[in-house]
């Protein structure tokens, strides 16, 4: 009679195997092509994937079980299989449960997500983001490389918001400040940046200095007052499906009849209320990434749907051009940015480049007006 360590072998090689996924294990030498797919060191592996799913997968990566010539190759793979679904559910289905039932995003839960990942120093984000710290999709169409690739993100933004010198801006989650700086820059606006990272608010406030530009580190649920147009580059994610509603009810009072909203977001193609429990424990506690369905119905009563843009492929591209920039720049970052942070951070790269390959996840601008623009509105791409 098998072990329990057998079986689960046998049941994750079956599953592997379907995805089209080859495995070496311990210390045997690899394929004769020298392109495993997948090295296993640890015996345990196979019993943790099998009961924690893709929390079990990337921890264990972390912990160095598991190695694989082309990680984000290999997890494409398996999520372009669904593997993950056939593995280790009970972790997502805990999850589900708990941000059901719970609001995870409330003002104090909102700011875990500051304090865990957005503050864990610019001197990262620097070097993995490019010239401009700019956390979200690039837009690709005719841009060449990351840093043309993010202000012609940033451009179309400001166009699609029909941006003009005098007007007044709110970015709600406002990151480090660039995409305000650009909009003043290239437009002559002034407005309001409101974040919930500490890290984040300093270094904008110190790139927009001497510029009509105001950073506060404030709840964008604070803010009650009026601008003639609203931005919203990457923040939703962290909204949750509880406060879709009060996001929304605060963008409608502070627009005019005649102001625009964008909100550039990731979704996803099916409604769930949690995110992945492996990315909640290690990478953006708290957040989930909203369906159509959801967002409608946040607009509902509130908004017309002017405009609805679907980019989504070009996030391969962005991370793909992360992950050479951080990769390069690793061995000057701080010591404290250890072995162990190295492989967490490179397996919330491959695998988002895996769920936005598969197609499992989308980038949507949205462009909402109040009462509709009279006569109709003409999307810039």
């Amino acid at each position: 009679m098998g072990t329990a360590n057998d079986w689960a072998r046998e049941k994750v090689l079956e599953l592997l195997e379907q995805a089209g996924v080859r495995v070496v294990e311990g210390d045997a030498p690899a394929s004769a092509d020298g392109r495993g797919d997948l090295h296993v060191h640890h015996p345990r592996f196979y019993r943790r994937v099998l009961a924690q799913g893709s929390l079990g997968l990337g921890d264990a990566y972390m912990d160095g079980w598991w190695d694989a010539p082309s990680l984000d190759g290999l997890l494409t793979r398996v999520l372009g299989m669904h593997v993950d679904e056939r593995a280790g559910r009970w972790p997502a289905r805990l999850e589900e449960w708990r941000a059901r039932w719970l609001n995870r995003q409330t003002r104090r839960r909102s700011r875990a997500v500051g304090e865990r990942h957005y503050d864990l120093g610019n001197d990262l984000y620097r070097a993995m983001l490019g010239a401009r710290l700019v956390y979200s999709c690039g837009y690709w169409r005719d841009a060449k490389d990351l840093d043309a690739a993010q202000d012609a993100k940033l451009d179309l933004v400001c166009r699609k918001l029909g941006l003009r010198p005098g007007m007044r801006v709110l970015d709600i989650g406002c990151g480090w400040g660039e995409a305000l700086a650009f909009a003043h820059a290239h437009y002559g606006v002034e407005g309001v940046g409101v974040t919930i990272s500490a890290e984040q608010a300093a270094f904008a406030r110190r790139l927009c200095e001497g510029r009509p530009i105001e950073i506060r580190l404030q709840d964008y649920r604070d803010v009650d007052e009026r601008f003639d147009r609203i931005l919203s580059i990457g923040m939703f994610e962290h909204v949750g499906h509880a406060n879709y509603a009060a996001f929304m009810d605060v963008a409608r009072r502070c627009l005019p009849d005649d102001g625009l909203c964008l909100l550039h977001t990731i979704g996803r193609n099916l409604t769930t209320h949690s995110t992945d429990p492996w990315i909640a424990r290690h990478i953006f506690p708290n957040s989930m990434l909203p369906s159509p369905v959801q967002i409608a119905q946040a607009v509902e009563g509130r908004f017309v749907i002017e405009d609805w843009h679907n980019f989504g492929a070009d996030y391969d591209l962005t991370l793909r051009a992360w992950r050479d920039n951080i990769e390069a720049a690793w061995d000057s970052l701080p010591s404290r940015y250890d072995e162990r942070f190295r492989r967490m951070w490179r397996f919330y790269l491959a695998g988002s480049m895996a769920v936005f390959r598969t197609r499992r996840a989308q980038l949507w601008q949205v462009v909402l007006s109040p009462r509709g623009v009279p006569g109709g509105y003409v999307a810039p791409r």
